[in-house]
């Protein structure tokens, strides 16, 4: 076999069925309740990476519904996301992030670095509330909760949210255990379609965990929180720092 004719048309390991197939990917209907919440500035300067600064101790616990995407199909997800900025440009350090599917948790570490592990993350209505939810394993770790469709959001407030670019740190060890790849990715969103948007009262609630450590920024004031549905495409990401260079 020649394995160096392959590289070009394989897209991941296992090389008989690649976990996921090639990106970018498109969602459709995708929703998400995004708490912002206030934190413990001491606590954000020991979790965010240099050269990312943090002008707010500010962070969202972010819950996801992907109802359809290429690739991936319908899953949940749930995600801390601590407001940076990088020089001038203002965004989103993903923290911590958990699936609770196979595919896109491999692809989204493998080729972006999205801090992802295995869980049980749901999002839906119950009654008169949007209510966010994170299990790991059989413990409770998050549990968010707005109001359903109180307030409209305005558009450009939505699509600023949505066009705000990621930074993500990609770390992959050498097969020795050596550091390998460091990096600070930074992705965005392309091609966004907004649904709906609205915003509304919100509580947030974090338990302590080993292995889930939201608690690691704890709450100390809930800002706002927002409902999103939209369309876009995660486009495939760029190097902005490379740590071993």
């Amino acid at each position: 076999m020649d394995v160096s004719a392959l590289l070009g048309a394989v897209a991941a390991m296992p090389l008989a069925s690649p976990s996921f197939p090639p990106g970018p990917y498109r969602y459709s209907n995708r929703e998400s309740l995004i708490v912002t919440y206030r934190t413990d500035p001491a606590a954000l300067e020991r979790a965010v990476p240099e050269p990312l600064a943090c002008d707010e101790a500010l962070v969202r616990c972010e819950f996801m519904c992907m109802d359809s995407s290429t690739g991936f199909g319908r899953y949940s997800g749930a995600a801390q996301l601590i407001q940076v900025a990088l020089g001038d440009t203002k965004g989103a350090y993903t923290h911590n992030m958990f699936l609770d599917v196979h595919p896109p948790i491999s692809g989204g570490r493998e080729l972006w670095g999205f801090p992802q592990k295995l869980a049980a993350p749901g999002l839906r209505v119950a009654h008169d509330t949007l209510l966010g939810t994170l299990d790991y394993g059989p413990e409770r770790v998050a549990t968010a909760s707005m109001g359903y469709k109180h307030v409209s959001l305005p558009d450009t407030e939505a699509m600023r949210m949505l066009n705000e670019p990621g930074y993500l740190l990609k770390i992959i060890p050498h097969v020795d255990g050596t550091p390998r790849i460091c990096e600070l990715v930074r992705y965005a969103r392309r091609d966004i379609v907004l649904r709906g948007a609205w915003s509304g009262p919100a509580a947030l609630e974090l338990h302590p965990h080993a292995l889930a450590p939201l608690c690691d920024l704890p709450v100390r004031e809930v800002v706002s929180a927002v409902h999103l549905i939209a369309d876009f495409t995660l486009a495939l990401g760029e190097v902005v720092y490379d740590y071993l260079a």
